[in-house]
């Protein structure tokens, strides 16, 4: 199994757009056949210099993953998330 974590801090801090930004990424829950798992969970420790979510994203192998990130609801929400990051960081492993 390969696991993805995916850190992001968002221009806008705020409760409501970090929500929004978390249920998009939620949006693509049983709409991507590879994608065996996904959570996006809100950070309850904002601090000037953490992160405001953490993706966590699940696949059978990273052949799977290269097909996630190509996928055409992948790339409807990497383009949101594109409007709304300041920055990110990522993490990949396999169990």
């Amino acid at each position: 199994m390969v696991i993805n974590n995916l850190l992001l801090k968002l221009k806008n801090r705020d409760a409501d757009n970090i929500k929004k930004t978390q249920e998009v990424l939620l949006s693509m829950r049983g709409k991507i056949e590879v994608l065996i798992d996904i959570q996006a969970e809100i950070n309850i420790r904002p601090g000037e210099s953490n992160y405001d979510i953490i993706l966590i994203t699940k696949f059978a192998s990273l052949e799977d993953l290269d097909k996630y990130l190509i996928h055409p609801n992948h790339l409807e929400v990497a383009k949101f998330i594109g409007s709304v990051l300041d920055t990110q960081a990522s993490v990949c492993y396999s169990l």
